[in-house]
């Protein structure tokens, strides 16, 4: 094989390499601003800390794992022309799929809050759902100012 044949592979191989370690960069720096926020909004003691954040962490990773591995699956059936041809069948499989995730991820989240509930008195587990409410919203609000800038 010549290299001219081997090139466009390479730099298709390189872009992708670049696109997944930006996406992983991203995830990253995201993840520590997360941990900032809710440390300080929840004012965790030493003793609540050192319980909590390895089961919010095992909880936060499987919860992206559902959301991005199930997405990743639906997305090419939201495009338009993808929506535009779908039939009642279809759309009806799609539908109890996406309901499924719903329930995997809400039955997630309702083992998190129990395995909570032994280390956080009540009012910081609230706390923690309104910190991380908050926490997407200002993402959203900064993400959506920085393409407005663009």
């Amino acid at each position: 094989m010549s290299f001219k044949k081997i090139l466009p592979l390479l730099l298709l191989f390189s872009l992708s390499f670049y696109a997944q370690e930006n996406f992983n960069d991203k995830k990253e720096q995201i993840k520590s601003l997360k941990v900032a926020f809710l440390t300080t909004e929840l004012n965790l003691s030493s003793q609540e800390s050192e319980k909590f954040w390895p089961l919010y962490n095992a909880y936060d990773n499987k919860q992206f794992e559902i959301r991005h591995q199930k997405m990743k699956t639906y997305k090419h059936k939201f495009s338009d022309d993808a929506l535009s041809k779908m039939s009642e069948k279809d759309a009806a499989l799609l539908l109890s799929q996406m309901e499924a995730t719903d329930e995997e991820l809400f039955l997630l989240r309702k083992k998190f809050s129990k395995s909570l509930r032994a280390i956080l008195p009540a009012t910081k587990i609230i706390k923690l759902k309104k910190a991380e409410d908050d926490f997407n919203r200002k993402l959203l609000q900064q993400y959506g100012d920085r393409s407005k800038r663009r």
